[in-house]
């Protein structure tokens, strides 16, 4: 299992539009994508779980990347969050 945090600079967070096309980044990868804010976790496809976490600028993230391509998939996953949220 790989794992980042991230503090996320987007001004509204992670909302609809970015919540979406990080959605469609994570369908690339056969691993299993967590989003852990404090005591929550959602699995990263799930769009509407995603969302209802309320992740605003300056809230730090942790994300956790387990499965068969798991080395790839968390760099280049880490490399999205550093580019659009």
């Amino acid at each position: 299992m790989k794992e980042f945090s991230y503090t996320i600079t987007d001004p509204v967070g992670i909302h609809a539009r970015p919540a979406g096309i990080l959605v469609k980044e994570i369908k690339k990868y056969s691993s299993v994508v967590t989003v852990i804010k404090g005591e929550k976790s959602v699995n990263a496809l799930k769009l509407m779980a995603l969302m209802g976490m309320g992740i605003k600028q300056g809230d730090t993230v942790k994300v956790t990347v387990e499965g068969a391509d798991e080395e790839t998939a968390a760099a280049e996953i880490e490399a999205f969050f550093k580019a659009n949220l």
